[in-house]
């Protein structure tokens, strides 16, 4: 596909900035974390909103542009070569958003690595099991008698929150001096635990001094503090 308008999607979510790069997304964890790096880049973009609730994930158009039904997702109209690049999955788009502006990726090939180590390690293991916990703690999950799945996630999350504690003993953000997208990646679902999860108490969040302090300085940046409401919630 040559232009935006080649793409199925755009039918759904038109672009009235075409040479913008084209954000669908909600703010969830996952959504707020490419809604900051976008603002944190300076990237000129155009956010529509996928309203997960009603279903607009699950929808042709959508699921044109990601077959796995999750937001969020870009197009860049000017992509490598020129050529559009369509993208999902929140790390694959942070390590691209970062090659593409030249920040928030250490430039010393060791510790760039060992910052996309940490966007693993949140895609792999943070993210997946805190939407669990949150699952269990707070939702449909809550109403089941076994407990086990419950406690399964909830040791989990501890466990986790220790490891990323341990590594920001001693650091301001999770590779030292440098906010990169290790960061980006990690404090969206953090911030849940204390808030929409309403977790700290059974995960003992606020044990957890460095992660707290970390939490709250990055939710101090200006970009973060406007990713929280991009694209704007839809009116419940």
């Amino acid at each position: 596909m040559n232009a935006l308008a080649d793409f199925e999607i755009s039918r759904k979510w038109p672009a009235q900035h075409p040479d913008r790069i084209q954000l669908y997304s909600l703010p969830t964890p996952n959504g707020i974390k490419v809604s900051a790096m976008l603002e944190e880049t300076g990237l000129p973009y155009e956010p529509h909103l996928v309203n997960i609730l009603t279903g607009d994930q699950m929808t042709p158009e959508y699921l044109s542009l990601n077959p796995n039904n999750k937001i969020p997702a870009i197009i860049d109209p000017d992509g490598p070569d020129g050529k559009p690049l369509p993208l999902w999955e929140s790390g694959a788009i942070l390590h691209y958003l970062a090659e593409k502006s030249g920040k928030l990726l250490p430039q010393d090939p060791t510790e760039k690595y060992q910052a996309i180590q940490w966007v693993m390690w949140q895609m792999g293991g943070f993210g997946p099991m805190t939407g669990q916990l949150g699952f269990f703690h707070k939702f449909a999950g809550r109403e089941y008698e076994d407990r086990r799945p419950f406690e399964r996630y909830r040791d989990e999350v501890k466990r986790l929150l220790g490891v990323l504690d341990r590594q920001l003993d001693g650091r301001e953000f999770i590779m030292g001096d440098q906010y990169t997208i290790a960061d980006i990646t990690s404090w969206p679902w953090a911030r849940n635990i204390n808030g929409f999860y309403e977790a700290a108490d059974v995960t003992g969040y606020h044990d957890f001094k460095n992660v707290v302090r970390w939490v709250e300085t990055c939710l101090a940046r200006p970009a973060s503090e406007k990713a929280l409401n991009i694209p704007p919630r839809p009116a419940s």
